[in-house]
C-alpha cells in the first residue's frame, strides 16, 4: 500500500488540478461519503487490494467520519491533527486492542495522504500520529503428529471425504490462505511438475511446489467425485466445489477445518494454523528463510522471520524440559 501512496503524486496530478478548478470556481468541497467512495476505487483499481481489504478500510472509515460528525466534522477538509488524535483515544476507550488501533491510524494514516493528494487538504494531519507499541503474537502451530491426526481422522464413508483430504493436504502442502485456495482453479494446476499457481494478496501470482500426497488427493478427487459435484448450469473453474457444486468461499473452508479438528480432538485449529504450520515445519527442517518467504508470498523478509520466533520457543522448551539446570 505504501507504494502505491508514493504514486499519489503522479496519479492524482489531474485530480488536484481539478480540486483547485473547483475551488477557484466555488464549487463545494465533495462531502465525506463521495470521498471516501473515491478513495476505495482508487484502492481497488490503482492499489489492487483485496476485497476484504477494502472492506476493513471501509469499514474503518465510516468509524472515523461518525465520531467526525459527532464533533460536527462533517467535510473531510475539516480533518485535523486533533481530531485524528481524539479519535485515536476514543477508540482506545471503547476497549479496541492496540492491534485494532494500530490498522485504524493506518487506514486514517494512508485516507489523509489521499487528501492532502488531492488536494482536498493543505498539510497532511495524519503526519504526528504514532502508532501504538505492540507485543508480536507467536502465531499457533501444530506439531507434526497432530497435522497427521487431523489427516487420520477424515472418515472415508462421508461424501465429500475426497474434497476434504485433498483441500487440507492442499492447505498444508503449500501454506496458502483460505481465499487462495478458494481462488485456485483446474488450469492452475501444473501436475507433470508437481506446482500449483497462487493468486495472492494485491494480485501478486507465485508458484509453489506441491508434495506427492497432496498431490495424489487432489488427483483422486478430481477424478472420482468433483465431476459429481460440478454442475452444467453453473459452470466454474474453481478446483474446490462445494456440495451445491459452487466455488467454495472462505467461509466454507473455515468450517471444514473447523470440523474436522474437532472431530480429530485438536483445539484452536484454523486455516491459517496450517499455513503457520507449513511455514514452521520447512524453518525447523532446515529450509532457508528466503525459500519460505517466496513460497508464502510475503512482501518482506520481515514478516516470515516470526516464525524463526516459533522455532526458538520449541527449542527453548526442550530445553526447560530435558536439561537438567534449567
Amino acid at each position: 500500500i505504501w507504494d502505491c501512496v508514493e504514486l499519489l503524486g503522479v496519479v492524482v496530478r489531474a485530480s488536484s488540478a481539478k480540486v483547485e478548478a473547483d475551488a477557484a470556481g466555488e464549487v463545494a468541497a465533495p462531502g465525506m461519503a463521495a470521498v471516501m467512495r473515491q478513495f476505495l476505487t482508487y484502492l481497488r483499481i490503482e492499489c489492487g487490494l483485496a476485497a476484504n481489504t477494502l472492506l476493513a478500510y471501509e469499514h474503518d472509515l465510516k468509524r472515523l467520519f461518525e465520531y467526525a460528525a459527532s464533533r460536527g466534522v462533517t467535510s473531510p477538509g475539516e480533518i485535523d491533527a486533533l481530531l485524528l488524535i481524539e479519535h485515536g483515544r476514543w477508540l482506545h476507550e471503547q476497549g479496541l486492542a492496540g492491534r485494532s488501533i494500530g490498522r485504524h491510524l493506518s487506514v486514517m494514516r494512508v485516507f489523509c495522504r489521499f487528501l492532502t493528494a488531492n488536494g482536498i487538504v493543505e498539510e497532511d494531519p495524519s503526519e504526528l500520529l504514532e502508532s501504538p507499541r505492540m507485543w508480536k503474537r507467536l502465531p499457533s502451530v501444530m506439531h507434526v503428529k497432530h497435522v497427521e491426526t487431523l489427516l487420520a481422522s477424515l472418515d472415508a464413508g462421508e461424501r465429500l471425504y475426497l474434497r476434504d483430504r485433498a483441500l487440507i493436504e492442499l492447505m498444508y502442502a503449500s501454506g496458502t490462505r483460505a481465499s487462495e485456495v478458494c481462488g485456485i482453479g483446474e488450469e492452475d494446476l501444473f501436475e507433470d511438475l508437481r506446482m500449483v499457481k497462487v493468486t495472492g494478496k494485491g494480485n501478486h501470482q507465485r508458484l509453489v511446489p506441491v508434495g506427492v500426497q497432496a498431490m495424489r488427493a487432489i488427483d483422486d478427487y478430481r477424478r472420482e467425485l468433483r465431476p459429481k459435484l460440478a454442475r452444467e448450469d453453473r459452470p466454474t473453474e474453481a478446483l474446490m466445489l462445494t456440495r451445491r457444486g459452487t466455488a467454495m468461499d472462505r467461509i466454507d473452508v473455515w468450517n471444514v477445518v473447523r470440523k474436522h479438528s474437532r472431530q480429530a480432538g485438536l483445539k484452536d485449529v484454523h486455516p491459517h494454523t496450517l499455513r503457520h504450520s507449513f511455514a514452521t515445519h520447512l524453518l525447523a527442517g532446515g529450509a532457508d528463510l528466503r525459500v519460505v518467504q517466496e513460497l508464502l508470498g510475503h512482501a518482506k523478509v520481515t514478516t516470515t522471520q516470526i516464525y524463526t520466533h516459533v522455532d526458538h520457543a520449541r527449542l527453548q522448551s526442550v530445553i526447560k524440559k530435558y536439561h537438567p539446570r534449567a
